[in-house]
């Protein structure tokens, strides 16, 4: 895998720090870091309104190896040399993953280990999943590892705590996909074991221990459900679009390096990058399997077939089930699915009888992939010929070594190819469609950037950043989209979510990346219809930057009332700079944005509770700076007082009259965090006993052979 990734960055320096990478992850990585360095766990950031509320985005925070990861990240200067290795060491546990499946269902080491090295290297994986998805590699990594566990746990060869911990590290990655992935996964394996085994003695404590991880993992996925209400993700509805979908057809495409696969995305109809690939070697092998001796496995491995049938299906859609959308990204679970099946039957059934026959059969394999490829891409013909060629080639070459040396020979020519064509994949696929191109340096970015105290928002459309603006010395001098201002350590409103609050991105057409409308601006400082007050005090916002390809005539109008137009040199390129008159408000009365009558005096704050001494004889409203997402409760000198959304928005908490030198305590808790700290002490507890369980039962069947000797001496 090093020598892959070697292969890869040779191609293509910044690889495995594009997309989300350098837009999502890495700046979130150093937030939170920044947050459990001071001894905070950052389940919310008030101020970051778009990406504050780290229980419904991707931030792992109940995963121990993603906490570590969040700690390291602020002592690293080079985000994309940090990322690279961070993804390097999740592509090693991966690979080691698929090469213990193939252990555990009967095939070679040597075999074991071109699974395994393939399928890092595999299309969807490499391109997306590792350059861009982070949590999808992680969750991936580990999902793997649960699947031989739970093999070996039901066959009797290991105990119940790697399942319970591979599944745990699975879902607590707080990527949606994964978890589903592992259910299918269990239930194949489930269904696998019963046909092989041919009795249900050892399935039900698969079922619990599964079952103790999905409990100890339900804290990772409980608010985010409780919550679902107010986020664009809130709909249940299945809904069939051809966006991401892939058709059957294009899977003929796994074994051809130069395949293009035609199917609706961002950049068309025939895609830029080969996502379907999977391995050279995958389809032709299936020409050298003694196919009537493999059937007697056909129970044993049924268990990894309906694994890829699931999933082959799946890929085709429905474009959205939920919160799952998107079915391009189960794509690796195929390849995993595929490379296990193909290389256990090659090492336990590969043969090179009837040679003749079999080059045959290889050779027409060969050229349904050129047929499938070409008709996808038509227009690069010459590449897939070159292409078909060259899988000729090691195809003859794999044979002739094992005609004349041995298999372990043939394995190391299918992992030695795997490496030249991950070089020219990734460079064929430049310049990439993906980057941000972020600069990779902090302390670089930082210095360049202006000095943004307080609490600022941006207004602006990524879409209008032109590519030549795209660097340090352009636009991100002065311009941050997703959760590069983290990377910054600036406190700015926007950053990236993928589920985001629908009533406050309505309020200003503020999108995933933090984007908005032309509309954003007026509606910024338009005042909210029960308060009176804009939304830029509700906010408490002590600046605005507006781009100036978005706003070109802003700085001709006069400056809103209590504002005025501050003076960057050296930014004005790019961007407009609003910031109070009477200077900062954030760091003024703790969050208390507004009140109808009375008064309210901040006593304490912490990101999670606002403590406030108020005044309000004949009652009132009290409107917090936090936006209004469930899990919030009010008490009123420890009574509790209801709690309402000004906008559908902010939240906002009502006192009774007769309210008179009372404590005002506003807290927010994830919710459901009691149901699922309990569940998860359960789950603890339930793989506890389960081990338990298994290390008496290991005690048992060792001590029967030395009662049987005892009786026969």
């Amino acid at each position: 895998m090093v020598l892959g990734y070697f292969a890869v960055l040779l191609a293509n320096a910044r690889h495995f720090y594009t997309d989300d990478t350098e837009s999502q992850y890495t700046g979130l990585w150093i937030g939170l870091g920044e947050s459990l360095r001071k001894g905070e766990f950052p389940v919310l950031v008030p101020e970051r309104w778009m990406s504050g509320n780290n229980m419904m985005d991707d931030a792992g925070l109940f995963n121990p190896p993603q906490l570590l990861i969040d700690l390291i990240a602020p002592s690293v200067d080079n985000m994309a040399l940090y990322a690279t290795v961070v993804k390097l060491i999740f592509s090693i546990i991966a690979a080691l993953g698929v090469y213990r499946i193939c252990l555990v269902y009967g095939a070679k080491p040597w075999w074991s280990a071109v699974a395994g090295v393939a399928f890092p290297l595999s299309g969807f994986f490499l391109f997306f999943d590792q350059a861009s998805w982070m949590t999808a590699l992680t969750g991936t990594a580990w999902m793997v590892h649960a699947w031989a566990s739970a093999v070996r746990y039901v066959r009797g060869n290991s105990g119940p705590i790697p399942v319970f911990v591979f599944l745990y590290l699975t879902i607590s990655t707080q990527y949606i996909f994964p978890a589903v992935e592992a259910v299918l996964m269990l239930a194949a394996v489930a269904v696998g074991e019963i046909l092989y085994q041919r009795k249900w003695v050892n399935v039900p404590k698969l079922v619990a221990a599964a079952g103790c991880a999905g409990l100890a993992g339900l804290l990772t996925f409980l608010p985010s459900i409780l919550s679902a209400k107010v986020t664009w993700r809130g709909t249940s509805a299945i809904i069939n679009d051809q966006f991401l979908t892939i058709p059957w057809s294009e899977s003929l495409n796994a074994s051809l390096p130069s395949t293009l696969p035609a199917f609706t995305s961002w950049w068309g109809y025939v895609q830029p990058l080969p996502v379907t690939y999977i391995a050279w070697f995958l389809i032709p092998a299936l020409a050298f399997i003694d196919w009537r001796r493999a059937r007697e496995s056909w129970r044993e491995l049924s268990a990894v077939a309906l694994f890829a049938l699931m999933m082959l299906m799946w890929s085709a859609g429905p474009g959205t089930i939920g919160p799952l959308r998107w079915p391009v990204r189960v794509l690796p679970m195929l390849a995993i699915g595929l490379l296990v099946l193909v290389c256990v039957l090659v090492s336990r059934y590969g043969t090179l009888a009837s040679l003749r026959t079999r080059a045959i059969a290889a050779a027409v394999l060969i050229a349904a992939l050129w047929l499938r490829s070409f008709s996808a891409d038509p227009h690069n013909v010459v590449r897939h010929v070159l292409a078909v060629a060259l899988v000729a080639a090691l195809v003859a070459g794999a044979v002739w070594l094992g005609l004349r040396k041995n298999a372990v020979a043939v394995c190391a020519l299918a992992i030695a190819a795997m490496f030249p064509i991950a070089f020219w994949q990734v460079e064929a696929a430049q310049p990439t469609p993906m980057s941000y191109n972020y600069p990779t340096n902090r302390s670089e970015a930082k210095a360049a950037f202006p000095d943004f105290p307080g609490n600022t928002i941006q207004l602006s459309e990524r879409g209008l950043v032109q590519p030549g603006d795209k660097s340090l010395d352009g636009a991100y001098a002065s311009l941050v989209f997703g959760n590069y201002a983290k990377s910054l350590d600036l406190s700015y409103v926007n950053g990236y979510t993928p589920t985001g609050h629908f009533y406050f991105g309505e309020l200003l057409c503020m999108r995933w990346d933090s984007s908005v409308c032309p509309d954003a601006y007026r509606r910024l400082f338009a005042p909210e219809q029960t308060t009176g007050r804009p939304l830029v005090d509700l906010m408490k916002l002590d600046r605005v930057v507006l781009q100036r390809a978005l706003f070109p005539d802003a700085r001709d109008q006069p400056a809103p009332a209590g504002w005025k137009w501050a003076d960057y040199p050296g930014h004005e390129k790019y961007i407009w700079v609003l910031e109070r008159v009477d200077g900062p408000i954030s760091t003024q009365n703790g969050r208390v944005a507004d009140m109808s009558a009375g008064s309210a005096r901040s006593v304490s704050e912490t990101a999670t509770t606002s403590r406030v001494r108020v005044e309000a004889p004949e009652g009132a409203r009290i409107v917090f700076a936090r936006l209004g997402w469930p899990g919030y409760r009010a008490t009123l000198d420890g009574r509790p007082v209801p709690i309402s959304v000004v906008a559908k928005s902010f939240v906002a908490v009502d006192l009774p009259p007769g309210t008179r030198g009372a404590e005002l305590v506003l807290t927010w808790r994830p919710p459901g965090w009691k149901i699922g700290a309990l569940c998860a002490l359960a789950g603890v507890a339930g793989a506890g006993v389960l081990q338990w369980m298994y290390v008496r039962q290991r005690r048992r069947e060792r001590q029967e052979p030395d009662r049987a000797a005892a009786t026969v001496g």
